[in-house]
């Protein structure tokens, strides 16, 4: 009888890869799917609702239930950050944001002051910008910065350098104004859009399920307000910087902005 043979184990290589789920649809996940679950009142015409089901119903069930909707985002993005140990500025602006709307959620409220509770996160970020555009610092500045964190030295010191040049500098002051102005009109529209359909008591079955109808149908025009915004300030920045440096630099693209900061010799 021949010997036996020790076989290898198997290579994580051999086994036939998994497409991974990409993070937008995770953001979707737990950040608008499963707390409009947890708060429906009748999750999807099955007559079943966390808040019945779990929570024992009641108001007590119904207050439980929006408590739970409301920390499910805040626990996913501060496990994203720890998990993926994003320590960037922007993504330390969000983990505090998050922390922000997690606190928020205890101050029981509802009608008009539950309409501006809803939008109080782009109200503080609105004025945050507003204030830092006053500083040597505008915080939309912060967020380009961020995205040359994985280039080369020298293209992130020339990004660097182009933050720093007056007129430069001067757009970004502009498109963080802009990006404030509009963070802040966003949130005066899910204010009104809160104020008019959220009309039940705090605590209710019918609250809850307000919340979670409105929570569906601002998802994509607040998307699309928030990227109006980015897109604004970021066309104010490259306009500057195309003014500085030449039409073929951009302070997105790091290499191409060296590149054109050479070609006038400062770089």
């Amino acid at each position: 009888m021949p010997p036996m043979t020790e076989q290898a184990p198997p290579s994580p290589t051999a086994k036939t890869p998994r497409s991974a789920v990409p993070k937008t649809v995770w953001d979707l996940v737990f950040t608008l799917i499963i707390p409009i679950l947890i708060l429906s009142p009748n999750i999807l015409g099955s007559g079943i609702s966390v808040s019945e089901t779990v929570f024992g119903g009641g108001t007590t069930g119904n207050v439980r239930a929006y408590l739970l909707a409301a920390l499910v985002p805040v626990v996913y993005v501060l496990w994203d950050l720890i998990a993926n140990r994003n320590v960037s500025p922007v993504a330390l602006i969000g983990g505090a944001g998050a922390i922000f709307s997690g606190a928020l959620a205890f101050w029981y409220v509802d009608g008009f002051w539950y309409a501006i509770k809803d939008s109080a996160r782009s109200y503080l970020t609105g004025l945050l910008f507003l204030i830092s555009a006053a500083t040597s610092v505008p915080l939309f500045r912060v967020f380009l910065d961020a995205a040359s964190i994985g280039e080369k030295p020298e293209d992130r010191a020339a990004t660097q350098q182009a933050m720093r040049d007056p007129g430069v500098h001067r757009g970004l002051v502009l498109g963080t104004v802009v990006f404030a102005l509009v963070d802040l009109l966003g949130g005066v529209v899910n204010s009104v859009v809160n104020y008019q359909r959220v009309t039940a008591k705090f605590g209710t079955d019918d609250f809850n399920a307000q919340i979670a109808a409105v929570n569906a149908v601002m998802r994509v025009p607040g998307l699309v307000i928030s990227l109006a915004g980015v897109g604004a300030a970021i066309w104010l920045v490259q306009r500057a910087v195309q003014a500085r440096y030449g039409t073929g630099a951009s302070l997105l693209e790091p290499a191409r902005l060296a590149a054109a900061m050479r070609e006038r010799g400062e770089g």
